[in-house]
């Protein structure tokens, strides 16, 4: 199991975002989650990646235990090498792709994998040069992300994950800043990776998109897993009230 989440708990003041949630996620699954504005799926990403602090629950990776109940209940977090290792298990790819204006898409790719990881110039070069051919860039290695159009931009924030080779992908909504046609793009890519077995969790509202490509899909709604299970459970033969009236707008479209 690369990722587990139990007992998850979130609260911004008096505002409860996360409430118990659990969910894991095996190696080379696909994992979609799905649910309307301000449901806390992008709050539960934010608690994997140590962007946000959980109050309560276990965080794992890799069966190695990075968050666990204290004493007095409350979330204990591991030392700081330890929560640098898990932190090395996962890339993560942002709504707004977060990339570095001033710098090249090819230092951009490279930066973490030199400065946070300590690797050799040379191999992370050759590697950064493979994932942007991969992307689809490799003749943008030395533009700067204002000349690139926003999807662009969001396969460069793709590659740059993909260069600290890590266990696990997590994609806030990826598509969310772009235009239809770029969406496509996007999306496009990531199918890709499915296809080759990453590991990845993906929040998004690309409904038919979740269907075609996830192994899971997680329906959140208020603070709450609703429903989870694969793509036909959820989506043709939903067992809960809720998901029936979240799923039944969408209309199928094939990527």
């Amino acid at each position: 199991m690369v990722l587990e989440m139990n007992n998850i708990k979130k609260s911004f003041g008096s505002l409860n975002v996360l409430k118990d949630i659990s969910f894991s996620v095996d190696k080379g699954e696909a994992v979609s989650i799905i649910g309307p504005s301000g449901s806390g799926k992008s709050t539960l990403l934010r608690c994997a990646t140590f962007l946000e602090t959980i109050d309560n629950g276990v965080i794992r990776y890799m069966d190695n235990d990075i968050v666990l109940p204290g004493a007095d209940g409350k979330a204990d977090y591991s030392n700081k090498a330890r929560i640098r290792q898990a932190k090395n298990c996962f890339g993560l790819v942002f709504q707004q792709f977060n990339l570095f204006p001033h710098y090249s898409v090819l230092k951009n790719v490279m930066d973490a994998p030199l400065v946070v990881q300590k690797r050799n110039k040379d191999e992370v070069y050759e590697e950064a040069m493979k994932v942007l051919d991969k992307m689809g860039l490799k003749d943008k290695a030395d533009a700067y992300p204002y000349q690139l159009s926003g999807g662009q931009q969001q396969r460069v924030a793709i590659a740059r994950a993909l260069a600290m080779n890590p266990e696990i992908l997590f994609f806030d909504e990826p598509t969310s800043a772009l235009d239809p046609e770029l969406t496509g793009e996007v999306l496009r890519v990531i199918k890709q990776l499915v296809d080759e077995d990453w590991t990845m969790v993906i929040v998004t509202h690309e409904m038919p998109f979740a269907k075609a490509v996830s192994e899971k899909v997680v329906f959140m709604d208020r603070g709450y897993i609703v429903e989870q299970g694969t793509p036909e459970q959820v989506f043709d033969d939903p067992k809960m009230e809720r998901t029936k009236q979240f799923i039944s707008g969408y209309q199928n479209q094939n990527y």
